[in-house]
């Protein structure tokens, strides 16, 4: 639960908006990190220095739903000689560190990200009369913030979330969303380490899935070029009726088209519902190929084992010449930006109180057939995953949300993979590789192996037993 009040006004845990002259002793009353973030925002706004503010009654760190504990809204006139509307400007206060006392986030120091590294902005058309701003993408913000929490999967530029509702819950088209670097907010450095901003951008349904099949950085630069669609900063118009593609129909054949055939897919893997079980051998067959057993509970996936699918996901964000599976090593190798403190939970890692057996103790085994199965909305990404991604030499992750489970197709010439060309089936405990020789396949193979789907991408059926029930949210897996 939420209050709306001005940034300055009186409140039980809020600090007042700082001047950017403030004397140290006034400085010091409240936290640092905050203290940080309303400078970048003085900076942009000096004749605001009060805006309207929604803030968590109950804060997070003491038990409160909310993980943000502001949220912002200022007033910004745009530029319309650059075709930039009037807008309102949301700005989150809670997924970087603000204290840096561990009430929420641990500080590891001022040289890497700041709590998770990044806080959101949201940047929403002013309609006509509308003299304050709304407060439900506060919430949308919050729901955000409460996944990243959760999951602790991080955000990057360029990432998707789907989400099946307007959302602003009205009947508008705009019912999915795209990140990007904010196009004015710097990054900040605070005494509790930097602080980026990213910003969300509404996008149709038919615009999210060509993100999917191309990438988000392809179809955001084409948001910037269509002035009702967003225009150069990206203004979420709620009541924006037409997608980019009925609003310029070459869009999609000679951009959207051309990139997927061109660069393939930026999309490496996905959170999903999902699973594979072994046909190799007998149901009655005591040992599982996808877990070793400590009397009676099932393994959960190691540290390794997570690390490297962890890996797996990030470098298949990268074009490279060779893709290289990275090997099963708890050292970082590629000294990511997005690194976080070693002693938080790992995205892809279990809550199940289950042993973790020694990654040394499982054996990789060659499988000779399995049954995949996926929801309506995940396995709708399997010709994604064959043309956008194999057909270029990647790799594509599909990682259980139901459990620890996780199953990346691979193509040959990936090094690193346990999969290969003489068994295309193989399995590290429940993480199944394979199988390489789909890269090969085109449209007419993709009908028989997977006939309750179109080629490309759009559900017919789900009458299959392939398919769990629809999941309402598919989740990228972030870098």
């Amino acid at each position: 639960m939420a209050e709306l009040r001005p940034s300055g006004a009186p409140g039980p845990t809020a600090p007042p908006a700082p001047g950017p002259t403030a004397p140290p002793a006034f400085a010091s009353l409240f936290p640092p990190g905050l203290h940080a973030i309303y400078g970048e925002c003085r900076r942009l706004y000096p004749d605001q220095p009060n805006p309207l503010q929604v803030t968590a009654i109950v804060k997070y760190w003491l038990g409160g739903p909310d993980p943000l504990d502001y949220v912002s809204m200022y007033r910004n006139v745009g530029s319309p000689s650059a075709n930039i509307p009037e807008h309102w400007h949301y700005i989150s206060f809670g997924l970087s560190d603000l204290y840096g006392d561990n009430r929420v986030h641990e500080f590891t120091g001022t040289d890497g990200p700041s709590g998770f590294g990044f806080e959101l902005t949201f940047r929403l058309k002013r309609e006509t009369g509308e003299s304050a701003p709304p407060t439900w993408p506060a919430e949308l913000m919050q729901g955000l913030a409460r996944y990243v929490f959760q999951s602790e999967n991080t955000f990057c530029s360029g990432d998707h979330v789907s989400w099946h509702s307007p959302l602003d819950n009205s009947e508008s088209r705009i019912q999915h969303m795209l990140l990007t670097e904010d196009p004015q907010m710097q990054p900040v450095q605070t005494p509790f380490g930097v602080v980026t901003f990213l910003q969300i951008v509404g996008v149709c349904t038919e615009e999210l899935h060509s993100a999917q099949q191309w990438n988000g950085q392809g179809i955001l630069e084409l948001l910037r070029t269509v002035p009702v669609a967003g225009g150069p900063w990206l203004i979420t118009d709620m009541r924006r009726g037409e997608t980019i593609f009925e609003i310029d129909p070459h869009l999609q054949q000679e951009r959207v088209d051309k990139g997927i055939e061109t660069d393939g897919s930026n999309l490496s893997g996905v959170s999903a519902k999902c699973a594979w079980d072994d046909l190799s051998r007998p149901p009655e067959d005591d040992e599982d190929s996808r877990s070793i057993c400590i009397g009676t509970q099932p393994r959960r996936l190691s540290g390794k084992d997570t690390e490297q699918i962890r890996e797996t996901l990030r470098r298949g964000l990268e074009i490279n010449s060779k893709p290289v599976l990275p090997p099963i090593n708890p050292q970082r190798q590629n000294g990511l930006a997005h690194d976080r403190a070693p002693s938080r939970k790992d995205s892809l890692e279990s809550d199940s109180s289950t042993a973790i057996i020694p990654h040394e103790l499982i054996r990789t085994r060659q499988l000779e057939s399995v049954h995949l199965k996926f929801n309506q909305e995940s396995g709708a990404l399997i010709p994604l995953c064959l043309r956008g991604r194999l057909l270029h030499g990647r790799h594509f992750t599909y990682k259980s949300i139901t459990g620890d489970m996780a199953i990346t197709f691979v193509s040959t010439g990936v090094e690193g993979a346990f999969a290969t060309e003489e068994h295309p089936y193989a399995a590290h405990g429940p993480w199944l590789q394979g199988p390489s020789e789909l890269q090969e396949c085109q449209a007419p193979e993709l009908h028989r192996l997977f006939p309750q789907l179109h080629h490309k991408g759009e559900s017919v059926t789900q009458e299959s037993s392939q398919e769990l029930p629809h999941l309402s949210c598919l989740s990228p897996v972030s870098c």
